[in-house]
């Protein structure tokens, strides 16, 4: 019953609060809840407390004691909802396939997948030395083992 209505005010919060969407949910057997989101533009602290309003305001501590704990997705945590992809346009993704390794920059999303794009040093095709050739890859989302945004500094 308080794993229900915790998922209900969760919900409830998240149907106000469109740009927000739920990564993981957790709820242990001392009512430990974690709640870790993600937002199209990020999250805020405020986004944070937000959540955790909704949620902690609308339960009873005398009824059922509980710890609450909202958070953002990381930025080293992979990738787990394709909402995610959206806001990392433009970044470097590291993307492991059921086939490959593949570091390149996200340049676009659609329903069905991602497309990166990387450079490469090849041989040249006459003559000795290399050349930078730009790849490109179209990938399906189903495709995908796992992707991390890669942080350069």
């Amino acid at each position: 019953m308080f794993k229900t209505t915790v998922k209900e005010l969760l919900n409830k919060a998240l149907e106000e609060r469109t740009d927000l969407f739920l990564i993981e949910m957790t709820i242990s057997e001392d009512n430990r809840i974690k709640i870790i989101i993600d937002g199209d533009k990020g999250v805020s602290v405020e986004d944070c407390m937000f959540v955790s309003r909704a949620i902690e305001h609308n339960l009873d501590r005398e009824e059922t004691d509980f710890a609450l704990e909202v958070a953002s997705a990381g930025a080293t945590s992979p990738i787990v909802n394709n909402r995610q992809y959206n806001k990392n346009i433009g970044r470097t993704l590291e993307v492991k396939t059921t086939s490959d390794n593949i570091e390149g920059i996200l340049k676009d999303t659609s329903d069905e997948g991602i497309s990166l794009e990387w450079k490469v040093r090849e041989p040249k095709p006459v003559g000795k030395g290399k050349v930078t050739v730009k790849k490109e890859a179209v990938i399906a989302y189903s495709d995908i083992v796992e992707a991390k945004v890669m942080i350069k500094f």
